[in-house]
């Protein structure tokens, strides 16, 4: 018989195995779909609507999934929505068309937040006080480093034929089996839903209500049009998939020393020097792609533009949860969940119409949204002075597609 923590290692360790198998197929397919649209002549704008369509159903699921889950329970909930994200990618397959493409790739959305909810929460009963901290930490490190082996997986499929549709199914299909064969209990019922007053957290923390909406336009953008950009540049899809790797790689090495930083420092100087970084590193990136430069050289820039982008998010939530009252963090998380959604769903349609207008036209739009956020930022430094030392909690890393559950409880006050 297994000993209580030995119980709860293996469930942990078959909940993180099938969220990674699930950020790997949707990760995959993300790319994938990029590419496969440049194939099929699809305009850079047509793309970005594409990718758009996947953040609207996440920040819809994440809002309504809790209902369902509550009327026919976690288990139900989980086979049902995991049974439509493996099948949703073989509708892309099916219907060549931008519209049908849009349809699935929200439903793919919708579906995936879904389960990630589900995933969450049998994480937080897996989990205690003391250890629920690390546990959203290795979750949200699972999460992308199966997204660079998503982007590594790509060279071997054939973007321009059906195999590697069937790959994302097959992937996705198999994630559903750790966990599903878990001994992990369905967790209670948790509650009802916090009331979300967006003016009201505006009021308490500006610049966090616009960063995150900006990280949202920002990450969005990149991860939808980046895989057109490369293929622009000339790069062939093993080209593409270390192109987007890289752009991967930099968060999951550069999350703990911003993070560390922004525990150190007022974190909105964290936020404005990752953005201003972010904005040089693709400026170079830029002036180096028409120029066939050393491939090694435009993966570096890539990984450190990635690097500043991703992990902002988390920096951001941190700053907002130093802002907001004992107890309001739960609603303030939900307010930043839809405007990192909000902008998530903004970012790809702007950058892919700029992309489709001029030929640095994503590149323009990604500078111009982190010099924004960077000018914002040194304006509120003006206007309101950093929380006391003694109000700042803890850097957390989030994941790379929140979704608003009870893990974000860990962003306790630090004594």
């Amino acid at each position: 018989m297994q000993t209580p923590k030995r119980a709860t290692a293996s469930t942990l360790l078959a909940l993180l195995l099938g969220f990674g198998l699930m950020q790997m197929g949707n990760t995959l397919q993300g790319t994938l779909l990029s590419v496969r649209g440049g194939i099929e002549g699809f305009s850079p704008a047509q793309i970005g609507v594409v990718g758009a369509g996947f953040w609207v159903g996440v920040v819809i699921g994440s809002l309504r999934c809790g209902k369902l889950i509550q009327s026919v329970g976690h288990i139900r909930t989980f086979l049902a929505l995991g049974a439509i994200a493996s099948t949703a990618p073989l509708l892309h397959l099916l219907v060549m068309d931008p519209i049908a493409w849009v349809l699935a790739r929200a439903l793919t959305g919708f579906c995936f937040a879904g389960l990630f909810i589900v995933v969450e929460s049998w994480l937080n009963g897996a989990a205690t006080e003391e250890t629920r901290g690390q546990i959203l930490s290795v979750y949200a490190m699972t999460g992308l480093s199966a997204g660079i082996i998503g982007q590594i997986v790509l060279p071997a499929t054939d973007p321009a034929g059906f195999r590697a549709f069937c790959i994302v199914a097959i992937v996705i299909a198999f994630a559903l089996v750790p966990i599903a064969l878990t001994r992990a209990a369905a967790p209670a019922h948790e509650g009802e839903g916090v009331r979300i007053n967006l003016v009201g957290l505006y009021r308490q923390s500006p610049f966090g209500l616009v960063a995150a909406f900006l990280c949202g336009v920002t990450t969005s953008a990149f991860f939808t049009l980046g895989p057109v950009l490369a293929q622009r540049a000339g790069f062939d899809t093993r080209g593409v998939a270390a192109f987007m790797a890289s752009g991967t790689l930099g968060p999951f090495l550069m999350a703990w020393p911003l993070g560390w930083l922004s525990d150190r420092l007022d974190r909105r100087l964290v936020i404005i020097g990752a953005a201003v970084t972010a904005a040089v590193t693709l400026f170079s990136i830029m002036a180096l792609l028409p120029e066939e430069p050393c491939r090694w050289i435009v993966y570096l820039c890539v990984a450190l533009f990635g690097g500043t982008i991703v992990p902002t998010y988390s920096v951001v939530m941190a700053h907002v949860n130093d802002a907001v009252g004992e107890g309001e963090f739960v609603a303030a998380s939900g307010g930043l969940l839809i405007m990192q959604g909000a902008g998530a769903a903004v970012g790809p349609v702007v950058g892919g119409v700029a992309m489709s207008a001029f030929q640095h036209g994503l590149g323009y739009t990604l500078i111009a949204t982190q010099i924004l956020m960077a000018v914002f930022g040194v304006y509120r430094l003006t206007r309101r002075p950093a929380p006391p030392e003694m109000h700042k909690g803890v850097f957390v890393i989030e994941p790379s597609v929140p979704v608003g559950t009870a893990l974000e409880s860990v962003h306790s006050r630090a004594d």
